[in-house]
């Protein structure tokens, strides 16, 4: 909770002007839906509920949804250690399309794991259309490791390693457990392929789905912010749709030096020729930069509100 705090303190400007353009054709504020990372909630009154507040006090008239995961928010952080990913996008697509406010399209920021699961949305369901998708320390191409796991409970994280290193790919472990839904393992790369039951799928690692990939490219913006010093994302070049090279666990490759990128099987190719792709770098930890960083990115993030 304490790195989100310092997020909420010290960046909430930033984050805001990532949502370029705030505004619909109509000139209307566009809503900001929510999905909170890992160990968090929709409310946490010392996270996310300090978070929604800040940008309903920074952007006048703006309806920011914080998306709850369950029918309380204990079920909600619960959730995001054992509920299936694929069910959970399933009812954050169901209950945004039962929204009037979002019927003319919405801006959305992912935290952490959010910023992959709110991409899902995009690619699965473009109606109503999500404009901008900010990915705050997502891990797009996964994680292998999980050398720092947020939590308030450490015996919750002791037990997610040890699962996770006795069998990512077994239909009991992906069936309950989030972290081995997007689980990527360059030294078993045909395992990752056949058994990942989230990732390798909105990855298109197994075939080319033709719809995600023309539902992304209906995004007016992909923004991912990678943290320079995170401890947390293993590894981190992951926030920006980079990963380990496969075969080994040591060298990495940009997203442009990837076959995803390179075949554009996902269409990010074409959005970075359009100029839909954003990288923001900072330095710091996991969810941990600066007010100042956040209002001098260009574009700057959050827009100033008069």
């Amino acid at each position: 909770m304490t790195a989100l705090l310092s997020l909420l303190l010290g960046a909430g400007p930033l984050l805001l002007l990532a949502l370029n353009p705030v505004h619909g054709s109509d000139n209307a504020t566009l809503p900001l839906v929510l999905w909170h990372g890992m160990g968090d909630s929709c409310c946490n009154p010392l996270s996310m509920g300090s978070i929604k507040k800040m940008i309903e006090e920074t952007i006048p008239g703006i309806d920011v949804l914080s998306l709850m995961i369950g029918k309380t928010v204990s079920q909600d952080t619960e959730n995001g250690f054992f509920m299936d990913v694929n069910e959970q996008v399933s009812m954050v697509c169901s209950q945004l399309a039962q929204d009037p406010k979002l019927k003319d399209g919405y801006n959305a920021m992912g935290f952490s794991q959010g910023g992959q699961f709110l991409r899902a949305v995009a690619q699965r369901c473009p109606s109503p259309p999500m404009k901008t998708l900010i990915s705050v320390g997502g891990q797009q191409q996964g994680v292998y490791g999980l050398p720092k796991c947020p939590g308030e409970s450490s015996h919750i994280c002791d037990w997610i390693r040890k699962e996770l290193n006795a069998g990512a790919y077994t239909d009991i472990v992906q069936k309950h457990l989030v972290q081995a839904q997007y689980w990527h393992d360059p030294l078993n790369d045909d395992l990752y392929k056949k058994h990942s039951l989230f990732l390798a799928d909105i990855n298109q690692e197994r075939v080319v789905n033709e719809t995600y990939k023309k539902n992304l490219q209906l995004l007016d913006k992909f923004v991912m912010v990678k943290f320079l010093q995170d401890s947390v994302v293993d590894p981190a070049d992951t926030e920006w749709f980079g990963f380990l090279k496969t075969g080994q666990a040591k060298e990495t490759e940009t997203l442009q030096e990837s076959v995803l990128y390179k075949e554009d099987r996902l269409g990010l190719a074409a959005m970075d020729a359009a100029g839909k792709l954003d990288f923001l770098g900072t330095e710091g930890d996991h969810l941990q930069f600066t007010r100042e960083w956040a209002h001098h990115t260009n574009p700057p993030l959050i827009p100033y509100s008069a």
